[in-house]
């Protein structure tokens, strides 16, 4: 062998000795930290012995004799799991993740500082029942019990030997009831209701008159989407689901209505664009067993690990003093179950999306801000944000009698005209007690249990469906919902003449909309609307999803009664349905358009289109291209770049519209010179222009095109996942999964149309409960139990929930025991 080449075959040799060795020190720091899962050990603070049994895919069913035995096991499995997501997310709650990552995340803990999540949660504790705060402290024992055991970085979890590399000095510290509570802050947060839209309509109007703004948020369509609740009005100060409107005025405002929907350019609401959710139950009345069906699956943002914690909370015998037998989807960080069901009932959440959030305008000077014509205090607040490696921050945060001023921290918010500071009221910022909804929630055993416990559930608030096993369905919607002086939160108003400021009182519990067992036989909730106006005051928003999620799943249901008895299966093939509504609307418009060059063959696909977007389906993708390429042709020349049509429903009903125009202002491009462009040319232009991206993507042979190569989803960890580190992000990222349906097809994986098909929001975690035999239900979870890196459980989950397959929901002793693969014994 000549001498350079067995040079080179030596340093390879040492090079690979070198990765080997390295290999294995990686592998032996990740599995030192995966968690106990078989024999026993001892929990100091337990009264009693609890056992903790896993299936294959690390779900853990926890058996306790007393409630705070149950509430410290669960908080110390949740630590064997997930803890160091559990100290990531309270370090982002409480804008604190400057100690862990140094000077990239300060503009974060900044924007959090201001809003006081953290210091909201605090305030919160003393207002909590006795009870809750006690199995609050259950569950921080049990966590602290778990991070007393493995006091080294190694053995709690991987991130944190890589944590160690840049922020060497830094050790968590004990967990508390505040931490959980604070989390129920950011769920509110991500389920807030139209405050984006609310910015989006003051950009839209620094570039268009108000009434071509107002033509982007059409009214919603109630005689094409049904409304949740179609039974039912205010009477005698409470919602009578058998009452009528019957008055002269309630007649005059539905032909008003009706006159106005009928007017093209509409004044009116808004889409939720971004994240959403489905859920429905099904009466036995229709049923294969006699008995109702729930579903439920909500959609937010994709996270490595999942947001979800699969788990059983049982109490070994039902007591007054331990009532639990409830399993469910979990928050990892808060005690009790989310979703889920007890042993008698079930239920599942959708976001209802009322206003919660207004933008007030303010005119500040110096430390004070007008007020009804006088120089108000503002209130003044230090806040020292420490920074690893670096010098702490300190921010100043002013307050006037609408909330925080956010303009110094969300750029987005930025003021005009005569203000100068803008502040942000919204409801989760007063101390409420939704930690004592989760409980009673775990605990229910009828509708009218139910019903207490949703009286406490006050943000985010939510479309709550429930089934029981009696055979029972119903519909609640919950939470704290401001009614305001004037106006109806669809725009930013000026806070210092105090006319649109919130009454004391928030809309009365008893007067929001609630159904039990409804004509129908079924109820549907799609982030629609709740009840149409015109049969319910006083306003919930303006701004919904327009119903073509609801309308389909709806139709889905009618059409499986029309052929007979519905199973599980049924429901799940609904959850899979992945039909695009508007392409009924958008095809024949493009068919009718003159077409010469090669797009014409890609066109010739949609003519036989069944509309469903499945991985393997070409039209499907043409068909998205087109549409992406319709939306930044039409809109991107005339909004600000954070207005722009990100995609949605909304944008299904303002295109349907504006197609019905061929000359509307919005179709001409403003930067073309000399010439105005019609509908046809933006239609032709989008058919070309989605042609050529797809063959730059795909290669020129239109029928190898598939969605699933366009659409799919890429699993980031949360923290040390978007390091911008490309061997860090490859041990904690997983994917590429492709996956079918799209943003409001019912299986909603959204995307944004301004940045690609990558997937940006899903179905992140499904469930069929079963309330014949609770042990026939099913259930799914994004990723898996585990959020240590490699585990056997990290990302298990995920192929099957791809692919829109579901796992048995086990919540019966018997068949929990008979499939444990591991059981762990907690001993006092």
């Amino acid at each position: 062998m000549p001498g350079p080449l067995r040079w080179s075959a030596r340093v390879l040799t040492v090079l690979v000795a070198l990765a080997l060795v390295l290999a294995g020190v990686v592998v032996y720091t990740v599995r030192k930290s995966f968690p106990q899962v078989d024999g026993s050990l001892r929990l100091p603070g337990l009264t009693g012995n609890v056992e903790i049994y896993r299936d294959k895919y690390g779900i853990p069913q926890i058996y306790a004799d007393t409630a705070e035995d149950l509430f410290m096991a669960q908080g110390f499995v949740h630590a064997q799991d997930r803890f160091y997501e559990m100290d990531f997310r309270r370090h982002l709650t409480a804008g604190r993740l400057s100690e862990l990552f140094g000077k990239a995340t300060i503009d974060n803990d900044k924007a959090i500082r201001t809003m006081g999540w953290r210091r909201v949660a605090e305030q919160e504790l003393p207002e909590l029942a006795q009870q809750t705060r006690d199995y609050l402290d259950a569950y921080a024992k049990g966590v602290n019990a778990w991070l007393a055991a493995n006091p080294n970085a190694s053995d709690r979890s991987f991130e944190y030997s890589i944590l160690k590399i840049q922020n060497g000095d830094y050790e968590p510290e004990k967990w508390t009831a505040a931490d959980s509570v604070a989390w129920l802050k950011a769920m509110a947060w991500d389920l807030r209701s139209n405050m984006e839209d609310e910015i989006d309509r003051a950009l839209a109007l620094t570039k268009l008159p108000r009434e071509r703004v107002e033509q982007l948020y059409p009214g919603y369509p109630y005689d094409r989407h049904s409304p949740i609740v179609t039974e039912g009005t205010i009477h005698q100060d409470r919602f009578d689901q058998r009452a009528e409107p019957r008055t002269r005025a309630a007649q005059a405002l539905g032909q008003a209505a009706r006159t106005l929907d009928a007017v093209p350019s509409t004044m009116g609401s808004e889409d939720r664009a971004g994240i959403g959710s489905n859920s429905w139950v099904i009466s036995g009345e229709y049923t294969e067993s006699g008995k109702p069906l729930l579903a439920n699956d909500p959609h937010l943002a994709p996270q490595m690990p999942s947001v979800w914690y699969q788990a059983g909370l049982h109490c070994r015998k039902i007591t007054e003093e331990c009532p639990y037998d409830v399993t469910g989807f979990t928050f990892s960080g808060v005690p009790g179950v989310i979703i889920g069901h007890t042993d008698k009932i079930a239920w599942g959440f959708t976001n209802l999306g009322p206003d919660v959030a207004d933008l007030f305008l303010e005119q500040v000077r110096d430390d004070t801000y007008l007020y009804k014509g006088r120089q108000e205090k503002l209130d003044v607040r230090q806040e020292k944000i420490k920074v690893a490696g670096g010098e702490p921050v300190t921010i100043t945060v002013r307050s006037t009698r609408h909330g925080p001023l956010i303009n110094d921290v969300i750029g987005s918010a930025r003021p005009s005209g005569e203000a100068n500071a803008v502040a942000l009221q919204w409801t989760a910022l007063t101390p409420g007690r939704t930690a004592d909804a989760v409980f009673a929630l775990n605990k229910a055993g009828d509708w009218g249990e139910f019903k207490a416990a949703a009286s406490l559930f006050d943000v985010p608030s939510q479309n709550l469906i429930y089934a029981d096993t009696t055979g029972k369905i119903g519909y609640q919607a919950p939470g704290r919902i401001p009614v305001r002086e004037h106006g109806d939160g669809t725009w930013p108003v000026p806070g210092w003449t105090g006319e649109y400021d919130w009454k004391t009182a928030p809309i009365p519990y008893d007067q929001l909309p609630s159904v039990e067992d409804p004509v129908d036989g079924f109820i549907v909730t799609a982030n629609n609307a709740v009840i149409d106006p015109r049969r319910y005051q006083p306003l919930l928003t303006k701004d919904w999803a327009y119903g073509y999620r609801s309308e389909r799943i709806r139709d889905r249901i009618k059409d499986a009664i029309s052929k007979g008895p519905i199973d599980a299966a049924t429901m799940s093939a609904i959850q899979q349905d992945t039909y695009n509504d508007f392409a009924e609307t958008l095809v024949p418009a493009l068919m009718r358009v003159d077409l010469a060059g090669p797009s014409g063959e890609a066109r010739q696909m949609l003519k036989t289109w069944d509309r469903m977007q499945g991985l393997d389906s070409a039209p499907a993708a043409y068909f998205n291209a087109v549409w992406r390429q319709v939306l930044m042709l039409t809109f991107n020349d005339d909004l600000p770049e954070a207005a722009r049509p990100a995609g949605g429903d909304r944008w299904y009903d303002v295109v349907a519209r504006l197609l019905d125009l061929p000359d509307d202002p919005f179709w001409d491009d403003v930067t073309t010179k000399n010439y105005r462009e019609t509908r046809d040319d933006i239609l032709r232009q989008a058919l070309a222009s989605a042609y050529q991206e797809l063959t730059d993507l795909l290669g020129p042979e239109v029928k190898s095109w598939r969605w699933g190569d366009l659409h799919r989803l890429e699993l980031v960890n949360g923290s040390l996942g978007t390091s911008g580190i490309a061997p860090i992000e490859a041990l904690f990222n997983r994917g590429p999964l492709a996956v079918p349906g799209s943003k409001d097809a019912v299986n909603a994986t959204g995307w944004n149309v301004q940045r690609g098909y990558e997937t940006t929001a899903v179905p992140s975690m499904r469930m069929i409960v079963d309330l014949s035999d609770l042990d026939k239900s099913l259930w799914i979870n994004l990723t898996g139990a585990s959020g240590h890196a490699f585990h056997d459980n990290y990302w298990d989950q995920a192929e099957a929930w791809a692919r829109g397959e579901l796992l048995p929901m086990r919540s019966k002793p018997e068949s929990i025991k008979k499939v444990a693969v591991h059981t762990l014994t907690l001993m006092p």
